[in-house]
């Protein structure tokens, strides 16, 4: 998708390290007021990638525009973006109010100014009570507020974050999770934001830009990459418990894998094989149909629960179908047991298929 008028354009970039490439020839634009998340496991490239935009790294080729100006040789102070870091980097001889208006401060910003956007930062951050503290009379969570906030009054149309939660436990990274989301809707800044953890991505994002080996595997809504996942590597990294890969062949409007045949008559393919091909099919465990959803099931079948994992609002049951150890999600109050015999449903319409060889979206 290209967008009339990006608040951020990164044009062919490449960067490399030696004869390492980290970064391959990157295109992407985020819209202005846009949500975006950079995605992937550790050494995908994500963090380079924002550490270019911030400046903080230069590329090996390519430019970086920021609201219509190129900037891929400016200073990170020259680029109008206010960054936040995983550690909150707070300098702890200062208060809160002092670490706020630092920068302000060295880059004589008028008095007057710098209390207006101090109170504005503190009150939507909710940390009107602390300007007063030092960083280590706060906890976790109030110093990345604080972090937060000193990227905040800057005043600047583009924020850059990198894995700002990962240092907290996990209910305060979901509390905080929640104040982003909300900071976002008020503001309606353009933010650009790295993460590894997948429910992050899924609830933060506007879209959400997959990347493997220093390359975009797929940008979507968080929808698209979840129902659509356009290869097996998203399709592998997104869905917690992830999805159950069989391996088989598309013969017409079937799947066939051991023990089994699944009809394709309600999916929808992006590129319907021609002839007999080698497939791979994912199946969610919430995709799993069992008790009164089983009449619409276009495919029945037997099996025998290995293992039980209670979950509270959902029961996870394993079992074996089609040489594999299938996940069901089932509601969390199901009585199910070791050893007890199910009958579940499967509907291919909605599960994904790919092609053996590309591993590309079918």
């Amino acid at each position: 998708m290209t967008l009339l008028n990006p608040s951020v354009s990164i044009k062919n970039l490449d960067l490399s390290f030696g004869a390492v490439k980290v970064l391959q020839n990157l295109n992407l634009d985020i819209g202005d007021g846009e949500f975006l998340v950079l995605l992937g496991s550790s050494g995908c490239g994500k963090s380079t990638l924002l550490n270019v935009i911030a400046g903080l790294l230069e590329p090996t080729d390519g430019q970086i525009w920021i609201k219509g100006r190129n900037v891929t040789w400016a200073e990170p102070s020259e680029r109008g973006i206010g960054m936040v870091f995983q550690s909150y980097a707070l300098y702890p001889q200062m208060t809160v109010e002092g670490n706020l208006t630092f920068g302000l401060r060295n880059a004589r910003v008028p008095k007057a100014e710098i209390a207006k956007r101090v109170a504005r930062a503190a009150e939507i951050l909710q940390i009107e009570p602390l300007l007063k503290r030092k960083p280590g009379a706060l906890s976790g969570g109030q110093r990345q507020r604080v972090a937060i906030g000193r990227a905040l009054v800057r005043d600047v149309e583009v924020f850059l974050f990198d894995e700002p939660l990962s240092n907290l436990d996990a209910k305060l990274r979901a509390d905080l999770r929640v104040e982003l989301k909300r900071l976002h809707n008020n503001l309606q800044n353009t933010m650009i934001y790295v993460t590894h953890d997948q429910v992050e991505a899924m609830t933060l994002a506007d879209r959400i830009a997959i990347m493997k080996g220093g390359k975009i595997m797929q940008l979507g809504t968080p929808a698209e990459i979840y129902g659509k996942p356009q290869n097996l590597y998203v399709a592998d990294f997104i869905g917690s418990p992830s999805m159950t890969f069989f391996d088989g062949t598309v013969e017409g409007d079937v799947i066939r894998i051991p023990d089994h045949d699944l009809p394709l008559g309600t999916y929808e393919f992006a590129q319907r094989p021609a002839s007999v091909r080698p497939a791979i099919i994912g199946i969610r465990p919430e995709h799993v149909m069992t008790g009164d959803n089983l009449r619409s099931a276009p495919y029945k079948a037997e099996v025998i629960a290995d293992l039980v994992e209670p979950m509270g609002s959902d029961t996870l049951v394993h079992c074996a179908f089609g040489g594999q150890t299938m996940r069901v999600r089932m509601d969390g109050q199901a009585q199910v047991r070791a050893g007890d015999r199910l009958m579940i449903g499967i509907d291919p319409g909605a599960a994904s298929l790919f092609d053996k060889e590309t591993e590309a979206r079918l």
